[in-house]
């Protein structure tokens, strides 16, 4: 089977390039990613759709993926609690080789095929979740495998991947295809492949967030205020809430821990 993530980059002699070719011709190819993604938005909708109903029932969300596709699952699940104020283990990454597989490559973990689905379980998934496989190429074992056990324990299960009718497609429910094309250094799919994975997650969480209930008009009621930023962000928000000046609103969410409970706790008073 063709692999596009494989065909031969649209340009050469790449070491022979200017700084500002270089730099031009990666903004080209970046150029091509947003409107890969309109062409899979039908796919995204269904995906999203099918992970609400699973978490709007108590369900979790996973994202599994081997080298980039990994991290990129765990950089979306992991920014879940701070933005919206979720439990850590309702968004959850899994990479193969294990957490040491973050920063550094793990020889062959991609290649096993029964390890995935053994971490799933050590991450406590229950037929009542809902899994995303993460692979550009979608031929990586160690997703396919994953996928094919979710399956055959009646776990939910869509993918993204960035060549069309791959293996892992055909093993999971809702697949996620957006097409981007050769990448800027043949095979080198952290760069648009990985791109348009962080912008695919990004639709899904965020939107399958605010559909939960997560966000109030377009701010983060939930966010967590663990920092001077998030502070400063929590009390402008209830300020624009309520109309209650900045200085009351920052007493108040430093006493409630809560943009949303200061919120409710002024309506109330009101």
């Amino acid at each position: 089977m063709k692999k596009v993530t494989e065909e031969n980059s649209l340009y050469n002699g790449l070491e022979s390039m200017t700084t500002k070719q270089l730099v031009e011709s990666i903004n080209n190819e970046d150029k091509k990613i947003a409107p890969a993604i309109k062409r899979s938005l039908p796919q995204i909708k269904k995906l999203i759709d099918a992970v609400y109903t699973v978490m709007s029932e108590g369900g979790k969300l996973f994202y599994i993926g081997s080298g980039t596709s990994g991290r990129l699952g765990i950089l979306d699940a992991s920014e879940c609690p701070p933005t919206f104020g979720v439990p850590f283990n309702m968004v959850y990454g899994i990479i193969a080789g294990g957490d040491v597989a973050i920063r550094k490559a793990v020889e062959h973990a991609e290649d096993d095929v029964e390890a995935g689905f053994k971490q799933l379980l050590d991450a406590g998934i229950s037929n009542k979740d809902f899994v995303i496989g993460l692979s550009a190429s979608g031929y990586t074992p160690y997703v396919i495998g994953a996928m094919q056990q979710c399956a055959s324990k009646g776990i939910s299960t869509g993918c993204i991947t960035c060549n069309p009718s791959t293996p892992l497609a055909s093993e999971v429910v809702y697949p996620v295809e957006v097409i981007v094309g050769p990448e800027f250094v043949t095979g080198s799919t952290r760069m648009k492949s990985g791109t348009a994975t962080k912008l695919v997650l990004n639709m899904i969480s965020t939107t399958v967030m605010i559909k939960l209930g997560r966000v109030q008009g377009n701010k983060m009621v939930d966010m967590r205020p663990v920092n001077n930023k998030l502070l400063d962000r929590g009390a402008r928000i209830i300020s624009d809430k309520t109309g209650t000046d900045y200085k009351s609103s920052m007493e108040l969410l430093i006493k409630c821990g809560s943009v949303r409970k200061a919120i409710e706790t002024i309506g109330q008073k009101g």
